[in-house]
């Protein structure tokens, strides 16, 4: 139980002064309440000793008064400490897991699910948000009240007292031995809770698929299964803390009976007076409150500590730029020494080396899984290679921060995400204190400008999540405009043309040169017009590079470039023919 504790406590963080003045008021809190207690010792002393009954009244209507102007007072500060607290704890957690996962292996985002991410910044926090800070603070307020008694009834009736500490210590018994059953199961709950966020998410993202091809039923097997197990490990938990609470709440019932049998027979031993054996039969009903609502709050104190552990096991996971230092190369050269890199047991680049000049255009093809995308990945550090190295103005860039990395690089990608956000603030990710007219000045030179000034709201118009409201094309050169405004040296585009129509090509193709004037361009490429421009083509199969040359060299030469090449020239001449 401390270990658990302190494992809240250690989590709270920034957050434990909260925790404190929590705590302190409840104790706080305790003391005002124990004023009916005094409020009914003064009745009772009152009606033995036949005392003055308004004298008395207005004895009681005073305390009275105090204890619940003072409990009011104290429970509503308390109430704001902590809500205050489990808020900013998992804020503050999700804030952190965010940060961290902008630093870590790409790798580590493929090999773990985004249910299971999404479980632990959603329904584990969720848990501690709502029990973490209500758990601890009830918990040591209620040992620490039901403490301070002790010794008030040591020095009142010492066997009363004696009595009363014998009742917490079977009940601490039956607690801990609760919670040491509970660390079984916790964590099979909290995997059942994690599994089902992962399953209802599946199913949302994959719902295009499951209504075109009508899997209703094989999709909506694996969430009944989640929402199966997810019941039975709930089910599991509540039948084993069941047995244990019962259990205490007897415990607490029968000691609180041996109180009224010990105070009635030392009265009629004559070893109490009137006035005292009324007073702790009247305090027999009142004795373990608070125990019973640290007993409650115990309940829950494992599993908030399992979602407190699963919360910090991303915090495990290394960062990239741990040791990283920033750096600002006197050139942008990019250089492939020996280079091999595999996913898991899957080898995909072999002993690449190749150097890329600053301010040149160098352009990527080959066959589809080749090593292309990866090459230009592990640029960005979005793995670390496996053997060799990777410089940047004649540094590993391992030995950069992330931060000092990326800001020499943009990124184009085949897929091109949008916020959910205004067009403006989506360009504006380039540099984020980019004024409005560089925002507009970089949507000209992407060509992206005219389209927007059309739209409903022009800049201000609001693009739906991943930008689903707009064209393949108009999400590009959006792209394209955002890595504008960064104005990085290097520029990387990742087959920024595969998914947009002859249309719009043009445009792209414009936006793109606007672009790349005087950067390091590297360009995986499958069409013709943005290839044969480059300084160099690098081809690229089963993870090694076969050819390199400029566009004429390799088309003189017999291999996989002229096949390409060959086999664009046809697709493009291709067209149907009918006969008479």
């Amino acid at each position: 139980m401390i270990d658990a504790l302190r494992n809240i406590w250690a989590f709270a963080g920034t957050e434990r002064k909260n925790l404190n003045r929590s705590v302190l008021l409840g104790v706080l809190y305790a003391v005002f309440h124990a004023l009916q207690i005094a409020a009914i010792y003064v009745v009772l002393k009152g009606l033995v000793e036949n005392t003055d009954g308004l004298e008395v009244a207005e004895q009681v209507l005073i305390i009275l008064a105090v204890s619940i102007a003072g409990r009011a007072v104290v429970e509503y500060v308390s109430q704001l400490q902590r809500v205050h607290a489990g808020y900013f704890m998992a804020a503050n957690k999700r804030i952190a897991i965010g940060d961290r996962l902008k630093h870590v292996p790409m790798g580590y985002l493929n090999d773990t699910s985004l249910g299971r991410i999404t479980g632990i910044a959603t329904t584990v926090l969720g848990d501690v948000e709502a029990t973490a800070s209500m758990v601890l603070v009830l918990t040591l307020t209620g040992f620490l009240n039901t403490l301070i008694l002790i010794p008030m009834l040591l020095i009142f009736e010492w066997h009363i007292g004696m009595i009363f500490m014998a009742g917490i210590a079977v009940y601490l018994f039956i607690t801990t031995v609760m919670e040491q059953k509970s660390r079984r199961l916790s964590p099979k709950r909290q995997r059942a809770q994690a599994d089902l966020v992962a399953a209802v998410l599946e199913q949302l993202q994959g719902m295009p698929v499951i209504k075109a091809f009508h899997l209703t039923g094989r999709s909506d097997g694996r969430m009944y299964a989640a929402l199966a197990e997810s019941e039975r490990a709930n089910l599991a938990m509540e039948r084993l803390f069941t047995p244990y609470v019962i259990a205490q709440e007897v415990t607490l019932r029968l000691f609180s009976i041996l109180i009224i049998a010990a105070s009635l027979y030392a009265y009629l031993n004559g070893t109490m007076i009137l006035p005292d054996t009324l007073m702790c039969i009247v305090f027999s009903f009142i004795a373990y409150t608070q125990l019973e609502s640290a007993g409650s709050a115990l309940a829950l104190l494992r599993v908030v500590c399992v979602s407190i552990d699963e919360a910090n096991e991303i915090d495990a996971v290394p960062q990239l730029d741990e040791d990283g230092q920033d750096i600002f190369p006197a050139n942008h050269d990019i250089v492939f020494d020996h280079v091999t890199f595999s996913y898991g047991t899957n080898p995909v680049l072999r002993d690449i080396s190749v150097r890329i000049p600053q301010r040149s255009l160098t352009a990527i093809v080959g066959p589809s899984g080749s090593g292309k995308t990866t090459m230009c990945h592990l640029i960005a550090r979005f793995w670390d290679v496996d053997a060799g190295m990777i410089s940047i103005g004649g540094r590993d860039i391992r030995e950069y921060t992330l931060a000092s990395l990326m800001s020499m690089i943009s990124i184009v990608f085949q897929r091109v995400y949008l916020f959910r956000d205004t067009i403006e603030n989506n360009i504006r990710f380039g540099r984020p204190t980019a004024s409005h007219a560089e925002v507009i000045e970089a949507a000209r030179k992407a060509a992206c400008h005219d389209f927007i000034m059309q739209l409903p709201d022009g800049y201000n118009t609001v693009v739906g999540e991943g930008g689903a409201t707009l064209s393949g094309g108009e999400k590009q050169r959006i792209s394209i405009a955002r890595a504008i405004l960064k104005d990085a040296p290097i520029i990387i585009f990742d087959e920024a043309t595969a998914n947009v129509d002859p249309e719009n090509e043009d445009r792209l193709q414009q936006a793109m040169e606007a672009l790349t004037k005087d950067k390091t361009v590297i360009m995986i490429a499958h069409r013709l017009n943005t290839v044969r421009n480059a300084a160099r083509i690098l081809v690229v199969a089963d993870g090694e590079i076969v050819q390199r040359g400029t566009h004429e060299e390799l088309l003189c030469e017999t291999g996989i470039y002229a096949d390409f090449i060959a086999a664009r020239k046809r697709a493009v001449g291709w067209k149907i023919t009918s006969s008479v």
